[in-house]
């Protein structure tokens, strides 16, 4: 569960820094609906960037920006359709778009969902504390980032060899960085480095996105409800929710999957991963490219009963269409094969999780058989704007890109992605993805087991995280009123 204990000593002190610098917190209820934010926060937002160190930017914590770089309000959440010209499936593959939150990636939200809940109950001493944020990307950008904000110091671990611009724009807003060995599949490296800290410095405060429920439920609902709004945007009158698909990484986003089953019941939601290392599919392990998503480890939050469908996806697959989406000649091949001119500027919406998650999208529809009357939903975690590196390493590699090299990635590994590496789970196939949460999370982590069995023999267990939302705004509300008192 979220603890909402409150420390009465340490609050005193988080109020008196927030009131300092004029901090209002937003509550999830505003992230859901920001035409609910006061006029006053709207009216300060039109002179302030969407990337900019400026506490206003908490209300910017939502899908529903304005899609521009500066003095944008909100409207309807930001989403693509993904066309049958690109995906060579007649399902209405349907893709919310993460590049317009602060930082560019949706995991600001997250981060949000695991600092606000200790913050505003004086849990975290922003006068004492620093703020830890493990990661293999974009979590720990979220959460330096919120924590400037919110006046907070923070300490960033990610891998080092995640994408140069990630370490560039973190020495911009971090404390401290950290860089761990390995990559996106080297959580166990960032663990060790967070039980070292704790076991040298008092002053820390580990946000680990992996275990902290303030993440999954930041997904479930704020991007739940959002995929919702946007399915009864488009719903024509056969239309039908096939479900939700998304690399699991630290399983936040997938918890809006357990939002979507119980508002269209019949949709299924599939756990992605890269095949280079298939934890979920096969207990495997390995080195892969696919940044940000993690793995090797099943996620605490992440509710294993829930989850329908595994799929593996190839990271030879998902760097190769990185060209091909963004580089001239790819896009002059995809204009020419029928992709609309508006389709084809939006590409660059797409980082590489998210071409993961679309490739995964496209083998739930071929595995499924889905029709035009399906929506399969899913995100775009972050755009290209974290991976430009990876197009001059592709270029420095393979040499000069081409149409005809262009048609062979197209045809290879976009129109050729077959059923293959995938697993639909039954019961005792859940059970054993849900066991290896052992072997992290009770040999390693310290989590007791009586726990994880309540998290598979529990009905109330998911539901009552859940329903923790108001009382969390509640807490929210009760700050803010502290602040100008």
């Amino acid at each position: 569960m979220i603890n909402l204990t409150v420390n009465e000593q340490q609050l005193k002190r988080t109020v008196q820094r927030c009131r300092e610098r004029n901090i209002v917190i937003p509550t999830l209820e505003q992230q859901k609906h920001p035409e609910t934010i006061p006029t006053e926060i709207l009216d300060d937002l039109k002179t302030v960037g969407l990337w900019d160190v400026n506490p206003r930017n908490l209300f910017r914590v939502t899908w529903k920006n304005q899609p521009v770089t500066k003095g944008g309000q909100f409207g309807d959440v930001n989403f693509i359709e993904l066309p049958k010209e690109l995906t060579g499936v007649s399902a209405r593959i349907v893709a919310l778009v993460g590049k317009w939150f602060p930082t560019g990636a949706h995991k600001v939200g997250a981060s949000f969902g695991c600092l606000v809940p200790r913050l505003v109950t004086g849990q975290f001493d922003p006068t004492r504390h620093k703020a830890v944020w493990p990661s293999t990307g974009n979590y720990c950008r979220g959460g330096a980032y919120n924590s400037a904000l919110l006046g907070c110091s923070s300490i960033a671990i990610l891998p080092e060899d995640m994408s140069r611009e990630r370490f560039e724009w973190l020495k911009t807003v971090a404390g401290e960085i950290i860089a761990t060995p390995g990559c996106e599949s080297n959580v166990k490296e960032i663990y060790d480095k967070c039980w070292e800290l704790k076991k040298t410095r008092d002053d820390v405060v580990i946000f680990n996105q992996f275990e902290e429920f303030g993440n999954h439920l930041w997904h479930y609902e704020v991007t739940g409800r959002a995929m919702e709004e946007v399915v009864r945007k488009i719903a024509r009158p056969k239309t039908r929710v096939a479900g939700l698909t998304v690399t699991t990484g630290s399983a936040g986003t997938i918890a809006s999957g357990d939002y979507i089953k119980e508002t269209f019941p019949g949709a299924k939601i599939a756990a992605s991963e890269a095949l280079q290392c298939p934890t979920l599919l096969v207990n495997g392990y390995g080195g892969h490219r696919i940044e940000g998503i993690g793995d090797k480890h099943v996620p605490w939050i992440h509710n294993v009963k829930n989850t329908d469908l595994v799929i593996a996806i190839d990271d030879d697959d998902a760097m190769n269409i990185i060209p091909l989406f963004n580089l001239p000649e790819g896009k002059t091949f995809l204009a020419k094969n029928g992709v609309s001119e508006k389709i084809i500027s939006q590409l660059n919406l797409i980082g590489i999780s998210g071409i993961a998650n679309i490739l995964s999208a496209i083998k739930f529809s071929k595995y499924y058989e889905l029709t035009e009357n399906d929506i399969v939903l899913t995100v775009l975690t972050d755009s290209m704007e974290m991976y430009g590196s990876r197009l001059n390493e592709y270029v420095e590699k393979c040499g000069a890109y081409s149409e005809s090299r262009a048609e062979r990635d197209f045809y290879r590994h976009i129109l050729g992605i077959k059923t293959d590496s995938m697993l639909e789970l039954s019961y005792v196939d859940r059970r054993r993805v849900h066991n290896l949460k052992y072997f992290t999370w009770v040999e390693q982590q310290g989590r007791n087991v009586e726990e994880l069995n309540a998290q598979w023999y529990d009905d109330e267990y998911w539901n009552n995280i859940h329903r923790m939302a108001p009382q969390i705004d509640e807490r929210i509300r009760m700050f803010n009123e502290l602040i100008k008192s």
